[in-house]
Parts: structure tokens; sequence; C-alpha cells
């Protein structure tokens, strides 16, 4: 006889993700009717105090979006500003960009790889408790995040919120003594970066995988970090500037972030997961070959095991950086020449967790009149829903402490940033 009991599941607060959400699970003769990922976060209106800032000091208030992935939003924000103006940034100042983003992909995936979801997989509450038991993967980690920290302070000029980019490059350009060391951190982390996806890679994980619609940008040559065109696994092949012929944000009753859909089919995956699957090809041999020696073919569909993923991609992160500082040499400018223009911009780099998309119009004298920022996680919350839907169904008949459990892990399979996604709320005042 079918359960005709209705109960709903809820995590208040939900725990190792930034920012603050909650979970509804309701489940009502026996199947899951509804799974919401709720964000009460407040929004914060990046968008609307953007509006009337001059083009120069766009690339330090975006950073606050993040304190984890300021680069992403920095990076979007040159890009946009230089496509709305005519300008190209190449050479040395391209390559330095790139290794910028390095820094950032390092120090945000060992983070989240270990300390917010390696605990999961171990059954400990938290990384400082799995620290007792795993105490030389988690003192990897640091090792591994301070790597990263330190390649952004020495290109950005500080590790939180860097304050080095602007439009055309950068104020000012390391030396290649500067480097020196860091290029020596990062040999180390390598080596740790390896290790550790060994380590995951032997984690317990379910036996789950859906259908997902991937999209990432692609380079011709390069595994996408800043430029790239806007490709899916199904039939997506466009120019980031024509991101809203393709793409649309509907509002939630439960959210105070949009979820982005594809117009004509619904639910779309950003982030490692797409990333692998539509550049395998763009990886270095050696990360390839880590890839098959651990299990993973070309296509990972399986959301839990992103946690690989994202430590493939620390890997190959740090193979570039050394790549790149190697190869460097100091520009004779830190930044090309900026003339202001009317115009509208795009910009779309990989942030770690995703595409980060954003538009802005300026007028004559640079001035910002409209922005849009597309964050990945707000991409990501109807696949996040769906996920949780079709996991919940699989552990049914277990208690509800495991069913949470596993809904939790669920959510952390994405890295969700959810204070990055809160700043989308379209406010409507009718006065009578």
């Amino acid at each position: 006889m079918a359960d005709k009991t209705t109960k709903t599941i809820r995590v208040d607060y939900l725990a190792r993700v930034e920012g603050e959400g909650a979970l509804d699970l309701e489940i009502s003769d026996g199947r899951v009717v509804s799974a919401e990922l709720r964000i009460f976060e407040p929004p914060r209106f990046f968008e609307a105090f953007l509006r009337g800032r001059g083009y120069a000091e766009l690339p330090d208030i975006v950073a606050r979006i993040c304190g984890i992935c300021p680069i992403a939003y920095q990076m979007s924000a040159v890009h946009a500003i230089e496509n709305a103006f005519g300008v190209k940034v190449d050479g040395q100042l391209r390559a330095l960009r790139r290794l910028i983003y390095c820094g950032e992909w390092i120090e945000s995936h060992a983070l989240h790889v270990v300390m917010l979801h390696a605990p999961d997989f171990l059954g400990f509450p938290d990384g400082i408790r799995m620290a007792r038991d795993h105490g030389e993967a988690v003192r990897n980690t640091l090792t591994l995040k301070k790597a990263g920290n330190e390649l952004m302070r020495v290109v950005g000029g500080r590790e939180i919120h860097p304050v080095n980019v602007k439009a055309g490059g950068f104020h000012r350009v390391p030396t290649r003594s500067e480097l020196a060391p860091v290029a020596e951190s990062l040999a180390r982390a390598r080596d740790l970066a390896i290790g550790m996806v060994r380590w995951v890679a032997t984690f317990p994980f379910p036996d789950f995988e859906q259908d997902y619609e991937f999209v990432a940008l692609r380079h011709p040559d390069e595994y996408p970090l800043n430029e790239g065109r806007l490709v899916s696994s199904r039939d997506i092949d466009i120019d980031i500037a024509d991101f809203e012929t393709e793409f649309e944000e509907r509002h939630v009753a439960h959210s105070t972030a949009l979820h982005s859909l594809v117009k004509r089919r619904g639910a779309y995956l950003v982030g490692p997961l797409a990333r692998y699957a539509l550049n395998f090809d763009r990886l270095p041999a050696s990360v390839r070959e880590l890839a098959r020696e651990v299990g993973l073919d070309s296509v990972c569909r399986n959301p839990f095991k992103s946690i690989i993923v994202r430590g493939l991609e620390l890997v190959f992160a740090c193979d570039e950086a050394l790549r790149l500082i190697a190869a460097y040499e100091p520009p004779d400018l830190a930044a090309v020449p900026i003339e202001p223009r009317a115009g509208t911009g795009f910009g779309c780099t990989e942030a770690p967790r995703g595409i980060c998309w954003h538009r802005y119009d300026f007028q004559a004298d640079g001035s910002i009149e409209r922005a849009r920022i597309v964050p990945p996680t707000s991409q990501n919350q109807p696949t996040i829903e769906a996920d949780l839907a079709a996991v919940a169904t699989t552990v049914l008949d277990q208690p509800d402490d495991v069913i949470r459990h596993r809904c939790e892990q669920t959510i952390r399979n994405y890295d969700p940033c959810i204070s990055c996604a809160t700043h989308f709320l379209k406010l409507t005042v009718r006065r009578t």
C-alpha cells in the first residue's frame, strides 16, 4: 500500500556554503512533490548602485560582490568595458589576467574540495573535526590555498578584493623576481593537488547521474578562463553578446535570486562539470591522464563526483600558472589606454563555480547607465532543485536525518555562492 502521509523536511540554515539559504523538501504519498532551495539573504542591489558611476570604478565595486571569487567579477567587468570602448588587451597583459584567475581557481577549489565538501563523504560535520583524523589533508589544503592567495596578492595587490586590476590591464605589473617565489610555491602546490585528486577519488559516491545540459565558455586553443564562445552540450553556440537571446531569468516566490533558464528548454548546468565536459580536449595531456587514472571519462554526469573534477581543475590551474610565469616578460605598459564612448559592452568569464556574465550600457563620458550581472549560482539554482528532488527520491525509505544530509550534500556539490546571487531583485512599488 502506498504511503499516504505528507511530511516536510526543512534545513533552516545551510552549513558549509557561502551565504545564507535554506532547504524545504515536501514529500507526499511516497514521492517528492517539491524541493526548494530557499534563498532569504537580502538582495544587495549592486546593479542599481552602479548606475552613474564611472567605468574606472567598476572593477573595484564588483569585486565586493564576493570575497572568494572577486577576480571573476573584475575580469568580466573589464572585458565588458573594453568591449564597449573598442579596446583589445593581448600579449603579456592578457597572460597576467589569466595568471591571476588561476590564483582564484586554486584558492577557491582548494577551500571547497577539502574544507566544505569532503566532510560530507567522510562523515564529519565540518572540516575542523575532520582534521582530527585527516590532518595531513587539511594542512595540504591550507598550503594550496595559500599558494593561490599569494599569486593573487603578487599580481592583484592583495589577497581579498584585489586592487591592481583596471580596464586596459593593471595599475602596475609584477617583476619576474616577484613571481619567482610564487612559482616555487605553485610547484609544491601542484604535487599536493595531484595527491588531493587521488584521495577524493576514493570517496564513496552515490550511484546517481543526470542528463544535464552543460553550458560553458569554449576557446579555440585554451581551457577557458577569460574568453570564448558560449556553448552547450546540445545546440547552443553563440557569442557572449547573444546571451539574452538564449537565456532568461525568472522570479520565484521562495528566492531573492532569479532563476536562469534556457528559454527553449529550462534548467542548465554551469561550473566544473560543464567546463570539463565541453573542454576536456583543451586540458593538458597530464591532466587528462590523471582523470582517466582516477576513473573519469571525458564527460562526468554524477554531480557528487564534481569534487574530483574540481581537483582536476586545481591541478590544471597550477600547471597553467607555472607555464605563464615561465614565459612571462614584463610588458612596457601596465595598461592599454582607454577612451570612453557611448555603447554597450559584454563580458563573460569562468568563475570557479561557472560562467559570470556582465552587460553594461555606458554614456559618452564612460559613466554607467545600466548594469546587468548574472552570477553562476543563480544559473544553477533550477538544476540544484531538480537534483534535490531526484536525489531525495532515491532515499525516501531512509530516516529523515539521512534524507536531510543527502540533500545538503547535493547542494554542496555545486559550491553555491548564495551571496553572489542575491543582488538580483526586481522591486515594484504600487501606491494607491
